[in-house]
């Protein structure tokens, strides 16, 4: 088993040192960031398989963040825990010499709802029926900082080059309910640049604003008055009637609106029986909007559709904020010198089997490009003049108060879905342990260049200042008063924990998690008797 071990680690620094496109490869301190990087490319496929096998929901990354902290601290940081209210949440932090410039890597943990596959498997096949996993990939982000930090801190001890290094998690990302919290509470105070990684298909980052959305999420609550349906229905007062009506009115509404707004709702409690007029009821919105005020426009109008709902229907509501996502804005500076990293290390070489996988993974979800892994970088550009509008991320909280960027690696497959039990296909195989090694390097070099070159940090800070917040200060959109909504996802991994549990990763007896689950990759045939529901 321990030749099997170093056999397969072997492998993985090979094909991960074999970039596509590569520059010339870097010499001097960040040649030995790389290398670095690649001499604990077995850490990084543990952590990212122990990760995806924990497969827990917002709020509750207990194993996760247990697991990760632990990594840490035996690695010589310090680690706080429960920052900003959040059981999951943590900073770590170690540091050399007088304690500045602070670098801060972060990445997401939480997983999907009913996202639970098998890695490798390429058709639905859930490890736990039902259960949740890592359906978008945020298994992988705190291995790419986590290698790159380590690379890095070696390098700052015997180099001799102060500043503190700060290793934070995304809670709660698939909500947007983490991360303002976190800024309101000062996690961020005396950062001097956020380096944030997020899974993807290719190696890239952006500056600017993005295309994409800020929201507001609220949950309305009614509540009315009880009575027996059928035998004094006059004496109710139907708490799910407001929240129907207030579905309704806002669907009306959406229509004279900006067609950039994205806003959807889920029935949180819709009554216990039909027989009983529903005393109480909850409806959760997210409005998503391109820019500050109008998020807090559209916000204002759910509010004022809500208040006429519980006229209608003799009711009364109240309302929570559940999260907030600021819009995005990334730093120009730092994301040239990313992508001058990015140039260096170049795509993963991907295998005729990897790259087949893949392919049958696109063919299977019905993708319209059945093309396969990337092979060509994507080139930094300039903001659209006009973002498309799309999804929101709460790491435009951060952006906002400290000057950050997001690191896209290649560890997916392009042309899935998106939070989909299909997106986690990949995301304990090869592809996502060469992505992560890329991921690392690149973030392990960018970090070189923000502790080493006081010049970057001062041009971060000048376009924070000057361009980026020169006209629009950060609008917080959470009081002091609001708490993070600990309680949602607790029946669900309540009820899936005992089950998922069987299968965390032991990578003392397995070299890799598709070893421990009997998985030989790259699966390439269906089985004779596949049907729909498996494809």
């Amino acid at each position: 088993m321990m030749i099997r071990a170093g056999l397969a680690l072997v492998a993985v620094s090979i094909c991960v040192s074999n970039t596509a496109q590569a520059a010339p490869r870097p010499s001097g301190l960040k040649a030995r960031a790389l290398a670095g990087v690649e001499a604990r490319a077995k850490l990084a496929q543990e952590i990212n398989d122990s990760v995806f096998s924990f497969s827990e929901l917002a709020f509750h990354e207990v194993e996760t963040s247990r697991y990760l902290t632990d990594v840490l601290e035996k690695n010589g940081f310090t680690v706080e825990r429960g920052v900003a209210g959040l059981p999951t949440g943590w900073v770590a932090k170690w540091t050399n010499g007088s304690g500045g410039p602070v670098i801060a890597l972060g990445s997401d943990i939480d997983g999907i709802p009913k996202a639970s596959q098998k890695p490798g498997i390429p058709w639905r096949e859930p490890l736990v029926a039902g259960a949740p996993g890592h359906g978008e990939g945020h298994n992988s982000g705190q291995g790419v900082n986590i290698v790159a930090a380590l690379a890095v801190k070696e390098l700052m001890q015997r180099e001799n080059i102060t500043g503190t290094l700060m290793l934070w998690p995304g809670v709660a990302e698939e909500l947007v309910a983490g991360k303002a919290f976190m800024v309101r509470d000062g996690v961020f105070n005396g950062v001097d640049a956020v380096l944030f990684t997020h899974v993807g298909d290719n190696l890239d980052t952006t500056w600017g604003q993005p295309s994409g959305t800020g929201l507001v999420s609220v949950e309305y609550n009614f509540a009315g008055e009880s009575a027996h349906s059928a035998g004094a229905p006059w004496r109710g007062r139907s708490a799910l009637d407001a929240v129907e009506l207030m579905n309704i009115g806002w669907n009306m509404r959406r229509e004279h609106l900006r067609p950039e707004q994205r806003s959807h709702y889920v029935i949180t409690d819709g009554g216990d029986q039909p027989n009983v007029v529903p005393s109480v009821a909850s409806v959760w919105y997210f409005f998503r909007e391109q820019d500050f005020e109008r998020i807090r426009k559209n916000f204002e109008i759910g509010n004022e559709i809500a208040d006429g709902a519980a006229k209608m229907s003799g009711t009364k509501v109240t309302r929570r904020i559940v999260g907030t996502a600021a819009p995005r804005h990334f730093n120009r500076p730092i994301a040239e010198a990313a992508d001058a990293n990015i140039k260096a290390v170049g795509l993963p070489t991907w295998t005729a089997d990897e790259q087949a996988f893949a392919k049958l993974v696109q063919k299977n979800v019905g993708a319209e490009k059945q093309e396969g892994l990337a092979t060509k970088l994507k080139p930094l550009e300039p903001p659209l003049a006009e973002p498309k509008s799309g999804g929101s991320d709460d790491i435009g909280d951060v952006s906002w108060i400290v000057p950050t960027i997001t690191i896209r690696y290649p560890s997916n497959i392009p042309e899935l879905p998106g939070h989909n039990w299909s997106n986690a296909i990949a995301m304990a195989t090869p592809i996502a342990h060469k992505g992560v090694v890329a991921g690392a390097k690149v973030v392990a070099m960018t970090t070189l260049d923000l502790l080493t070159k006081p010049q970057l940090r001062k041009a971060a800070r000048d376009y924070f200042t000057d361009v980026q917040t020169k006209t629009q200060k950060y609008v917080p959109m959470i009081s002091a008063a609001d708490k993070p909504a600990l309680e949602i996802n607790s029946e669900i991994m309540a009820r899936f924990k005992p089950e998922l549990r069987k299968y965390y990763y032991d990578p003392a007896r397995y070299p890799t998690y598709l070893d421990q689950l009997g998985v030989k990759f790259p699966v390439l045939e269906m089985p004779k008797q596949a049907g729909p529901a498996q494809k």
